[in-house]
């Protein structure tokens, strides 16, 4: 994977310069504010990112809100197409942002695996093979034959759970470390998704949780406002970040 001077901004509509910029310093806003080449006011979220990852990399994100983590995760993702600059994947891009997408309410379990399992990108085939183990995993048993809208929010993220941890990720983004439901089934999703990581060729994690950089990345990326700080082995990034935050 290669990103080479990677840059995105959004436009802001219907705000004054002066009391905009005044908020976003107030508040610590990431991303620069400025002008494009129409005059209108921008958040540029991204400001000339590269790097490279290669096949075993877990590259950690870390960085403070707003410092342009989850737009960098879109934009590999191929929901945000820069304004400047490349971005060349191979192999199928598995984001893990929400569990629960695509989860109807109306329909029953069994009827949003198959939903959820298709806007993961697995054909009908490969969800009927999976279908036995998730139903397993989530130990919904009768549940999964009735709508969605009778189960907890516990059991709706276990379901969502399942499905997303059913399949072999190649490049896995994900936007903070998944955990689900009570402490049962933690024990149970924390060896899913040790198993889960563990077969994907490349990770990238957007976490705050600087612990759980450390155990599951090899390298770290620091951005500040959009603008790589640091990029390297992920003990000495984290270092300096940690330094620079406590100073």
């Amino acid at each position: 994977m290669l990103l080479d001077e990677v840059a995105v901004s959004f436009p802001v509509y219907q705000a004054g310069s002066r009391s905009l910029k005044k908020r976003a310093l107030f508040h610590g806003s990431g991303g620069r504010i400025g002008r494009d080449a129409h005059q209108r006011i921008i958040v540029e979220a991204l400001r000339g990112v590269s790097l490279s990852l290669k096949r075993g990399d877990r590259l950690a994100l870390i960085g403070p809100n707003g410092a342009g983590k989850t737009t960098l995760l879109r934009v590999i993702a191929g929901i945000y197409e820069p304004e400047r600059g490349v971005v060349r994947t191979r192999g199928r891009i598995s984001p893990m942002f929400d569990v629960s997408l695509g989860i109807d309410a109306e329909l029953s379990g069994y009827d949003n695996i198959r939903i959820r399992g298709l806007l993961l990108g697995l054909s009908p085939r490969a969800i009927e093979q999976h279908l036995p183990d998730i139903a397993e995993f989530t130990e919904l048993g009768g549940y999964l034959d009735m709508p969605v809208r009778t189960y907890s929010a516990g059991m709706i993220l276990r379901l969502g759970f399942a499905v997303a941890t059913c399949f072999e990720p190649e490049i896995l983004l994900m936007d903070e470390w998944i955990l689900a439901g009570d402490a049962h089934f933690l024990s149970r999703a924390e060896l899913r998704i040790k198993r889960f990581v563990g077969h994907a060729s490349v990770l990238v994690l957007s976490s705050h949780n600087l612990d759980i950089c450390r155990r599951w990345c090899t390298k770290a990326l620091w951005l500040d406002q959009g603008q790589v700080r640091a990029f390297g082995p992920v003990d000495e990034v984290i270092a300096d970040y940690s330094r620079s935050a406590s100073s």
